[in-house]
């Protein structure tokens, strides 16, 4: 059975930094890309960055403007959000996910596991 689970959330101010982790457990991963969602109150989720098993990782530049930076742990399937210079619009419930093969996608629809979320607020 896969499971995803992610830490590292909480309660910061604005300016602070959180590093979020997700271990993926159930199968090897060694061949899928795993990534991060997050959905807000009230809206859609959606792409955050994600990290392919070939080494390329992509980070949504339009929501989070070099503020974040994915890395990924692949023998030990772990993924990580480092997230700085919080705003209060990246208050959200940060989803853990994963797909299979190597192809960085931002379709909520496209990746197979999620995880239960994490939630993040920051404070003005």
């Amino acid at each position: 059975q896969v499971q995803l689970e992610e830490s590292g959330g909480g309660l910061v101010q604005a300016g602070g930094s959180l590093t979020l982790s997700c271990v993926a457990s159930g199968r090897p991963f060694n061949s899928y890309t795993m990534g991060w969602f997050r959905q807000a109150p009230g809206k859609e989720r959606e792409f955050v960055a994600a990290s392919s098993w070939i080494g390329s990782s992509t980070i949504d530049a339009a929501s989070v403007d070099g503020r974040f930076t994915i890395s990924r742990d692949i023998p030990n399937d772990t993924v990580y959000l480092q997230m700085d210079s919080l705003k209060p619009e990246d208050t959200a419930v940060y989803y853990c996910t994963v797909r299979r093969g190597a192809v960085i996608t931002r379709g909520v629809h496209e990746y197979n596991y999620w995880g239960q979320g994490t939630q993040v607020t920051v404070s003005a």
